[in-house]
């Protein structure tokens, strides 16, 4: 009786102790994992942030119908940051201090996350996959911060290797936004140039909301680029290329991922056909050669009412990840844990045929690698494979 009364005290011991751990650990109870995401919930932006919630929500709702991890539910706490950096500190701010979430999943927008981040790191939350880019989302590298893809930057010095090295484009020119994002396009095609010993001839900077572009497009074409570099997004991709095509310029023009959009490939009246784009991440269509992607289409479709757009694979992708995470985290689901569960995943290969992705104590970016794909019958058609600088 002594002995049995021993071994029961010490296992109401051992589980005292991991519920007293679990309590320390904000976020994690016994039950639930709460993590949190500032996007567009509303605003011209939500075509990003609200199929992104959703592709993040029918990863973590096929987790929970399964159970759960190690008996613990997901929740994703959601605010609406409506692309201002107002807006996105106050939501940062609840989800920090009053929801007490485990961690950041998915946030959108650069200046958004930097305006975020301060209170968010010194609370000790990490920031999981923003919806951004930028390279300030990982750099300074800290133990928090994790991205999944390439940056913008990587983007286009990888383009710019690809085509001065296999197209032989040897006068390439940049036309860029005259804002963080433009600027970090215009010095990666710099520094790709400077280190394969070359220069760009030509470039125009311009707002994101301009509109005329025939000055820009005249200057280029007479510097007589033969490739052109984008720091664009959405209408000051479709608007330049088509001047360019009116003019009957017929340059390559490559954008990052930025451009990379249903929207882009399927602008009215085919004009952007032959446009391309470097990304880190490939667009599903329901036709699909692979049956997985089919599958997880009509899923989506399914459970949505509607067909998914980019940035719904991109969550489901993040939330994948974080899911592998958690996995590899154990019962025992504490910061340092978890951490170590991103560290675990090597050579990690998304539903959609994107880069390998592999974290490690001093890798906080999942993969610098892109490939090239191009406007076809409005449509994206990949046209190249996965590389680097």
């Amino acid at each position: 009786m002594t002995r049995s009364f021993l071994l029961t005290g010490a296992a109401a011991a051992a589980l005292a102790m991991t519920a007293a751990a679990n309590a320390e650990t904000r976020g994690v109870t016994a039950d639930e994992i709460v993590f949190g995401t500032h996007t567009a919930l509303s605003g011209p932006v939500a075509v990003w942030g609200v199929p992104s919630v959703e592709g993040m929500k029918m990863r973590f709702d096929a987790v929970n119908d399964a159970g759960g991890i190690n008996g613990r539910m997901i929740r994703l706490q959601v605010e609406d940051n409506e692309y201002q950096v107002p807006k996105a500190v106050q939501a940062g701010n609840k989800l920090i201090n009053r929801d007490g979430i485990f961690a950041m999943l998915g946030a959108l927008g650069t200046p958004m996350n930097n305006a975020v981040l301060p209170r968010q790191i010194s609370a000790g939350i990490p920031n999981l996959f923003p919806f951004s880019s930028a390279r300030q989302m990982y750099l300074p590298t800290h133990d928090l911060k994790f991205v999944a893809g390439s940056t913008y930057y990587d983007q286009i010095r990888a383009a710019y290797k690809l085509f001065a090295e296999i197209r032989g484009k040897t006068k390439p020119c940049v036309m860029h936004q005259d804002t963080d994002f433009g600027r970090e396009i215009e010095e990666g095609a710099a520094d790709q140039a400077a280190a394969m010993g070359q220069s760009i001839v030509a470039e125009t900077a311009h707002k994101p909301t301009d509109k005329d572009f025939t000055a820009a497009v005249t200057k280029l074409r007479q510097a007589e680029c033969d490739v052109v570099y984008m720091g664009t997004i959405v209408s000051d991709t479709i608007i330049p290329y088509v001047t360019a095509r009116k003019m009957g310029w017929n340059v390559d023009f490559v954008g990052s991922v930025s451009t990379y959009t249903s929207y882009t490939a399927g602008a009215k009246g085919g004009v952007t056909e032959g446009y391309m784009s470097m990304t880190s991440f490939q667009i599903a269509y329901e036709d699909a050669e692979d049956p997985a992607v089919r599958e997880w289409f009509k899923t989506y479709s399914d459970k949505y009412g509607k067909n998914p757009d980019f940035p719904a694979q991109i969550g489901y992708v993040y939330a994948d990840l974080t899911v592998k995470a958690l996995e590899n985290a154990g019962t025992d689901l504490t910061l340092d844990s978890f951490i170590d569960g991103f560290n675990q995943i090597k050579e990690y290969h998304d539903l959609f045929g994107g880069p390998a992705i592999s974290f490690a104590p001093d890798k906080r970016q999942g993969s610098d690698e892109s490939f090239l794909s191009q406007v076809q019958n409005g449509r994206w058609v990949r046209i190249g494979e996965n590389i680097g600088y």
